[in-house]
């Protein structure tokens, strides 16, 4: 019985850490849209997510296998947090295409990002299908949530959206770092310099980033 509540508890607290990355990605992407349209790409990005992760879950033993899985994985998330912050910055927007290439940015990175959450849920759960379950729906008003937020305060906060890129930046890097031939290498380095990687390549992106904005935006 406590085994249960615990684990219970453990998929919660993961559910609310990593669907928060999906959240951010969500509300970003959906942040670009008109108003009639942003409640529609989160309501579907929430589900999107819910949905891949499932697939990863049930592919999990498989997926684990794939070398250098998570350093595409990660690079793929870096040329999101990028595009994010500068299609935030242009003003002209096709409705339509720019609804669906939101619904394929969140898509993509859901995928991606979808890994971590099911190898969490699944070691939390140990083996019990309907914890599994359990964390996967519990997720859904999580991101459904987080993600409405995130989009109303970039609304409010454009800036913010560097804020955003810089948290997609250093998940990026800590899953490229976990890729099995680079976590060999970086495990010779001490703890903090381990832990302090990914925060400082990330902020080094993200002021890179921050720049290449703000002259893109003294130009026009």
């Amino acid at each position: 019985m406590l085994e249960t509540i615990w684990a219970i508890l453990a998929i919660i607290m993961i559910d609310i850490v990593l669907a928060g990355d999906n959240a951010l990605v969500i509300g970003m992407a959906a942040n670009r849209l008109p108003e009639h349209l942003r409640k529609q790409a989160i309501i579907w990005g929430t589900f999107g997510a819910v949905a891949i992760r499932f697939i990863c879950v049930a592919l999990l033993s498989f997926l684990l296998l794939i070398p250098g899985l998570k350093l595409a994985g990660g690079l793929i998330l870096i040329y999101i947090g990028w595009k994010l912050a500068f299609d935030h910055e242009d003003h002209v927007i096709d409705a339509k295409n720019t609804f669906w290439g939101a619904i394929a940015t969140i898509v993509v990175a859901d995928a991606v990002m979808g890994i971590d959450n099911a190898l969490g849920i699944a070691a939390a759960a140990n083996g019990n299908f309907s914890l599994v379950v359990f964390g996967l729906l519990i997720s859904v008003p999580i991101i459904l949530f987080g993600a409405t937020v995130i989009s109303r305060v970039l609304k409010k906060y454009p800036d913010l959206v560097f804020l955003g890129s810089f948290v997609l930046f250093v998940v990026a890097i800590q899953m490229i770092l976990k890729e099995s031939f680079i976590d060999k290498h970086v495990n010779t380095l001490h703890d903090w310099m381990e832990m302090s990687l990914p925060w400082v390549i990330g902020s080094v992106i993200t002021a890179k980033q921050y720049y290449r904005a703000r002259i893109r935006k003294t130009k026009n």
